[in-house]
């Protein structure tokens, strides 16, 4: 019984330690990809604006950004 118990119990520490190293690699390589390749930029509103028949001012373009990085 003994022998069973020292067995669950390394299994269950191998496992919670799998997940924490695989959460801390997965979220460091999240951040540089986002760092790398920006969702959306200044030139990405403008282009979408202009698209729409909309000639965007700075302001609109910075309260797009604004609304942007809200929800990021």
């Amino acid at each position: 019984m003994g022998a069973f118990l020292i067995d669950l119990l390394q299994i269950l520490g191998g496992v919670i330690v799998g997940a924490i190293i695989g959460f801390l690699v997965s979220r460091k390589l999240t951040k540089k990809q986002l760092k790398e390749n920006p969702p959306i930029n200044e030139q990405m509103i403008k282009a979408m604006m202009s698209g729409m028949g909309r000639t965007p001012s700075q302001k609109q373009v910075n309260q797009m950004m604004k609304q942007m990085q809200k929800y990021m």
